[in-house]
């Protein structure tokens, strides 16, 4: 199912953004000839037995969606549903692999030429969209080519730099041309749904994409997966029920409802009580009460998610500090790393839930994985010395300052986060010991992502991002591609020595050269800290006991967004 597959923001306490589809109960088959990997890592609850059709199924969620339009969607809280309205063009079985499933949109395997810069898709030949108009070739391409162009904005448009064209040679073949070699493309890009329908969109002008209705209005979005999205109450509850003129097999759940609670203390009440089917991001403290409940089953396993202190380095973010960020010193960047004690950060607050990490590429589980960062122990002592070797003084009231101005930064959170809320009072604390004061906001996630993440306009955040299949991560780091609106580099951070090393890691398809380029990466990533990376969380998540899945299909907590892994074919007790 679709945009699972992509680097993306973590609005929930332990999401994480991907789940492959494989062969299963529902009828998949795998035709690639990649291993298919049929074993699940982790199991949570295995049912046998015949599987039964009808019924509602409820999620729990902090955070309500931002919208719904695929070349928009850039956080867990939309993708995690969206995941059932789209299907992908090719799915992924357990280990990153493409594959084609009897829900995904191709009908053979990719085709890549020689020279690795055409790529040739055959569609299934009957599929639809929701309101009965065929898919064709024509809709991919029609949906690559605004993915691609700057006008639109979307957020993944730079996986988009090496691209060349699409074409529609018939009805249910699409050829794609690259200007390069781009080991990021078949992932990125082709595992999951950029598809948009022409015969809606087609005289909508790029740059008015966004604020269309498509995606935003339940009423005016056609669909292509398995269900449609009948009703939406926001920051309340939406619905999503199968739909009619899907193409493929046939889903055994009617209903789905994604219920957005104020706080992860209320969701964790209303998953106890049954109200609440399937949890993601159980917070820490809870972890005790739902282990002991008899109507649930618990998944508590290392994910691709981590989360961080990110810095703004836009100056017109701090008019009250002479419209410069307090940030661009390297060694107050340097200082306010070692003025957090990290490690007791994941001992107490996440109970030995999760691991530290000192960059981007050190969590385990992917094959770029390395531990070649720059570790920065806590040391209050040397951060206060390393502040002043930046040029900052301490005032009278016990607060830096710097050319007249204090030190003082707001940084901002998604409410109804547990862990982060604890997590924001903690930095506050921690760092007011050396003289930084930090005024702490919680914010709505939605509003949060379109008013202030997407468009760069904050001082300081503490987010999380979950891993895509493919490690690339430029779109986050880099100044020349990253940049909002294309970008997802929402601190406007430079950093031209890995700037160039980005390339250089995915215009190879040999995997041991980009895991080296990755590594280097991730050193100086972790020395010059356009964040303070803090921890590799574990999933968990929460079940009850209705519902269920056959064992190719349990939830894979490898994968980003795993914890909804093959969801179209789990059923519930009625």
């Amino acid at each position: 199912m679709a945009k699972r597959f992509r680097t993306a923001l973590m609005g929930m306490g332990s999401a994480a953004i991907l789940a492959g589809l494989l062969a299963g109960c529902g009828g998949g088959s795998n035709t690639n000839n990649t291993p298919s990997g049929n074993t699940p890592t982790s199991q949570t609850q295995q049912t046998t037995g015949q599987p039964q059709d009808g019924g509602t199924i409820t999620l729990g969620t902090t955070s309500d969606i931002a919208t719904f339009d695929p070349i928009f969607i850039s956080d867990t809280a939309s993708s995690d549903p969206a995941g059932l309205i789209w299907s992908n063009i090719y799915d992924v079985d357990r280990q990153g692999n493409l594959v084609v499933d009897d829900w995904s949109l191709a009908a053979q395997p990719l085709q890549i030429s020689s020279d690795g810069l055409t790529y040739t898709i055959k569609l299934k030949p009957n599929l639809k969209w929701s309101d009965g108009q065929p898919l064709t070739a024509d809709d991919v391409v029609f949906g690559l080519t605004m993915l691609a162009n700057p006008d639109v904005g979307s957020p993944y448009q730079s996986y988009m730099n090496t691209f060349k064209d699409a074409v529609a040679q018939d009805p249910q073949t699409v050829v794609i041309h690259t200007k390069e070699v781009d080991a990021r493309f078949q992932r990125n890009i082709l595992a999951s749904n950029f598809v948009l329908p022409k015969h809606l969109l087609s005289n909508v002008k790029a740059a008015d994409l966004q604020k269309n209705p498509f995606g935003n209005d339940p009423t005016k979005t056609v669909t292509n997966g398995p269900y449609i999205w009948k009703s939406w109450t926001q920051k309340q509850q939406l619905e999503l029920d199968r739909n009619p003129n899907y193409w493929g097999p046939k889903p055994h759940i009617d209903t789905w409802i994604y219920k957005v609670y104020a706080d992860q203390n209320t969701e964790v009440q209303a998953l106890k009580n049954g109200d609440v089917d399937v949890m993601t991001g159980i917070p820490i403290p809870a972890l005790p009460t739902v282990q002991n409940a008899s109507n649930l089953n618990i998944s508590n396993e290392p994910g691709p998610a981590w989360d961080y202190l990110g810095f703004n380095f836009k100056g017109s973010n701090f008019p009250s500090f002479g419209n410069q960020s307090p940030f661009a010193g390297l060694k107050t960047r340097q200082a306010i790393a070692m003025a957090l004690n990290r490690k007791a950060i994941v001992d107490q607050a996440l109970k030995g839930n999760g691991r530290l990490i000192n960059g981007p590429y050190e969590l385990t589980g992917n094959w770029a994985s390395t531990n070649n960062g720059t570790n920065w122990p806590y040391d209050p002592a040397k951060a206060k010395q390393f502040l002043a070797d930046d040029g900052w003084k301490m005032g009278s009231d016990g607060i830096l300052q710097k050319n007249g101005h204090p030190f003082e930064f707001t940084l901002q959170y998604n409410t109804g986060n547990v862990r982060r809320e604890q997590l924001a009072s903690i930095i506050q604390d921690e760092l007011k010991q050396v003289g930084i004061k930090v005024d702490i906001q919680g914010v709505d996630f939605a509003s949060w992502i379109n008013n202030n993440i997407n468009p760069g306009k904050y001082q300081a955040i503490l987010l999380g991002w979950q891993n895509s299949i493919d490690p690339d991560m430029e779109s986050i780091f880099s100044s020349k591609v990253g940049f909002p609106p294309n970008g997802q580099n929402s601190g406007w951070y430079v950093n031209k020595e890995a700037d160039a090393l980005w390339p250089q890691a995915y215009h190879t398809l040999d995997q041991n050269q980009r895991k080296q380029i990755y590594a280097q990466i991730n050193k100086i990533l972790s020395n010059d800290l356009p964040y303070v990376f803090l921890y590799q969380q574990n999933i968990i998540n929460g079940y009850t006991k209705r519902v269920h899945w056959s064992q190719q299909d349990a939830p894979e907590p490898t994968l980003p967004g795993g914890y909804l892994y093959h969801d179209q074919v789990w059923w519930v007790s009625q």
